[in-house]
């Protein structure tokens, strides 16, 4: 869908911001609900510490606040279009909150890691270099 190397390529597909080869979630599915946010360590492809820093991933309440507006506002216009009335529009948005939080949530942590780490191609291609330098070997 999208190319890689593209910050897309790697929020779409819940991969590593930096190589695009590595998962960043253990468990992709956002609907099982005990693992929802657990992510690795770090990459296995090139080393990248997802958790760069303590508590890291509070700025990605940010992105899932608008991530949640823009939905409550789809939501809203999407059904105002239809022709429902007032209360079954904002009964609309409450479900659609409800059911696409655990999307939202995940999608919010990848956004904000692909805010501060970008695409390396000579990591990303094969030829893989870890942060201290050393290469890793393709196995």
């Amino acid at each position: 869908m999208f190319k890689k190397g593209s910050k897309l390529y790697s929020i779409f597909n819940n991969k590593c911001p930096r190589c695009h080869d590595g998962d960043f979630y253990v468990d992709k599915n956002p609907f099982h609900l005990k693992n929802i946010l657990t992510i690795h360590d770090k990459c296995d492809k090139c080393g990248l510490k997802y958790m760069m820093e303590p508590s890291f991933y509070h700025g990605a309440m940010y992105v899932s606040y608008g991530l949640s507006v823009a939905t409550s506002i789809a939501t809203f216009i999407i059904l105002t279009l239809i022709g429902m009335d007032l209360m079954w529009r904002f009964i609309g948005v409450v479900i659609a909150l409800i059911v696409l939080t655990p999307f939202m949530l995940k999608l919010s942590r990848i956004i904000y890691i692909n805010m501060f780490v970008s695409f390396e191609e000579k990591i990303g291609d094969g030829g893989r270099e870890l942060e201290d330098g050393s290469r890793m070997s393709e196995d």
